[in-house]
């Protein structure tokens, strides 16, 4: 389930999703980027960041925050569990907490490191209600987080934002820096800063989402081909290589995959033991 924040918080957060899996044997999700940095709550049991031939179990924070990540991490559940994950804007994060975006990038890091110990508590709670006293909680939760906040001058990646996304990831620097009026070197340093990517790299996770989209919709009569193009790919193979280098799996194995929790979270099978 999918649920917006209220209005106020909606420059900082794009949404919360819920979500619930039953299943107790020993699972790999595989996270991959979508522009956006989260925190997952994690309520009935820990998710685990890996596993290894002696069968010992590392485990993740119940609640923990990710940042920009560059390719896919694999994390396994081996009991049903219950997800909160607050997906922030791209610049939510930076905007909330005045620290530098990049410094989380393909980080995962326990919450009670960036918001303080009023974190868990919020958890606890989390754990006691149903979905929509949740949503009350996690709004109530961050429009605290905003009072004390200064309203941030965000123009330039706002700007820049749209422009990007108006495209579905589809352009040149050198079409941005025009857009803009600011340099590379200025646009690369504010990306760093607030989304944690730049923009070239954030524009090509715009373009293969777009592409899923594309893939998602698609009528029976078009091919993968087709859909290479119309989402800015110059052919098959570079689309090919680089939604491996982001999923680690080929689009029609992602098409055809019946483990989709979200867009960029998906069960995978077997589980291997390293």
């Amino acid at each position: 389930m999918q649920v917006s924040p209220q209005k106020e918080l909606a420059p900082y957060i794009k949404h919360y999703l819920f979500l619930d899996n039953a299943t107790t044997a020993i699972q790999k999700l595989r996270l991959f980027s979508d522009g956006n940095t989260g925190v997952v709550f994690s309520l009935k049991s820990k998710l685990i960041s890996g596993l290894n031939k002696y069968e010992a179990k590392e485990y993740l924070p119940a609640s923990f925050l990710y940042g920009q990540l560059n390719g896919f991490k694999d994390i396994y559940s081996d009991n049903e569990i219950t997800l909160i994950i607050v997906v922030f804007q791209p610049n939510g994060i930076h905007q909330l907490l005045g620290i530098p975006a990049n410094e989380f990038q393909d980080a995962i890091i326990p919450v009670e490191d960036v918001f303080g110990q009023k974190i868990a508590v919020l958890q606890e709670k989390l754990s006691e209600q149903n979905n929509q006293s949740r949503v009350t909680l996690l709004n109530q939760f961050f429009r605290n987080q905003i009072i004390t906040k200064p309203v941030s001058n965000q123009f330039i990646i706002n700007n820049s934002l749209d422009f990007i996304i108006a495209n579905k990831g589809d352009f040149s620097i050198k079409q941005l820096v025009n857009y803009t009026g600011y340099t590379e070197r200025h646009l690369e340093r504010k990306f760093k800063e607030c989304i944690g990517l730049n923009p070239k790299k954030f524009g090509n996770i715009i373009r293969l989402h777009h592409f899923l989209k594309l893939l998602k919709d698609k009528s029976e009569d078009i091919n993968l081909t087709t859909i290479c193009y119309d989402a800015g790919f110059s052919d098959q193979s570079h689309l090919i290589k680089e939604f491996r280098k982001h999923t680690g799996i080929t689009p029609k194995e992602y098409l055809f995959s019946a483990g989709k929790l979200t867009n960029n979270l998906i069960k995978t099978s077997p589980v291997t033991i390293i």
